[in-house]
């Protein structure tokens, strides 16, 4: 066990599972949760804002980023890379928070690879395969194209979640933000006990 008490909070779904939204809940609800904003070289969405939803960089950007080790993991997903700042993770290990990161399935275990018992996965899932079509097409950020890579993908993302620390069906999302929260505070406990017994 790490002499750090921070905790690494790692969620992945599926496109359209939820999983920002119950992140963005989270940070409502706790004043130490943190939002880990990752990097990324797809274009910003209309309501996004460059450095707090996401650092939105080119491919040569990002690909320095790689090169000088700035990244915990990193994903090339639909086209795209997304990755984890290293600096971000050791901030909110070092200062005992708890970092939420909206994460790809590999990313995610990428990280629960290197921080372990730092690191809780936690995979949300759709309460089915038509909600999950539902919420993407009423999202209304797909073109036809985009869609079908997304779906296309989802079942490799859905094998992935038996991989995760904890599942959650994400059916009503004020259940699903209690849920995970019980689920956070649980592990941080657990560490902060570790730690006090000197394991």
């Amino acid at each position: 066990m790490s002499n750090k008490s921070g905790l690494l909070v790692c969620f992945a779904s599926p496109s359209g599972g939820g999983k920002t939204t119950v992140c963005h809940k989270l940070l409502e609800r706790n004043d130490d949760y943190f939002f880990s904003v990752s990097c990324t070289t797809r274009e910003p969405r209309p309501d996004e804002i460059d450095g707090k939803d996401y650092h939105f960089l080119n491919k040569k950007e990002f690909e320095e980023k790689i090169e000088s080790g700035a990244l915990d993991e990193y994903e090339e997903v639909h086209g795209n890379y997304y990755g984890t700042l290293h600096s971000a993770v050791q901030e909110a290990l070092d200062n005992k928070q708890v970092l939420l990161v909206d994460i790809d399935v590999k990313g995610a275990i990428t990280l629960k690879d290197k921080y372990g018992e730092q690191c809780l996965t936690i995979f949300i899932r759709p309460p089915s395969m038509e909600v999950l079509k539902e919420r993407l097409i009423n999202r209304g950020t797909e073109t036809e194209s985009s869609f079908e890579r997304r779906m296309h993908r989802i079942s490799m993302e859905m094998n992935f979640g038996k991989h995760f620390d904890r599942q959650v069906i994400n059916n009503s999302l004020s259940d699903t933000v209690e849920e995970v929260e019980t689920i956070i505070e649980n592990k941080r406990t657990g560490i902060m006990e570790a730690m006090s017994n000197g394991s």
